[in-house]
């Protein structure tokens, strides 16, 4: 069977495919201690992040949640009107 042919965008987008196949490993090893920004045309359109163990995905997703972020400044702000609690003036529960 002849190999497809492209031309145009579609050549350049099947060449991008295969070099990033190619090198998706050594992407990954790189965004391993830092996140890497990919760009279209000089614009950001995808953000790579590499070494997800345990519970890493999870915390970043809740660290860069815009809801996570409103709710700990909304916590912030009570704690400097002082509206909270200490928690050594908090009295552990009796053992049943």
């Amino acid at each position: 069977m002849p190999a497809p042919s492209f031309t145009g965008q579609a050549a350049e987008e099947h060449a991008f495919r295969h070099t990033l196949g190619d090198d998706l490993s050594r992407f990954l090893r790189g965004a391993a201690g830092e996140e890497i920004i990919i760009s279209r045309k000089r614009k950001p359109t995808a953000l790579l992040i590499g070494s997800v163990f345990d519970g890493d995905w999870s915390d970043y997703q809740l660290e860069n949640d815009p809801r996570f972020q409103r709710r700990i400044e909304q916590a912030r702000k009570s704690l400097r009107e002082g509206r909270g609690v200490r928690l050594k003036d908090v009295e552990p529960e009796p053992e049943s």
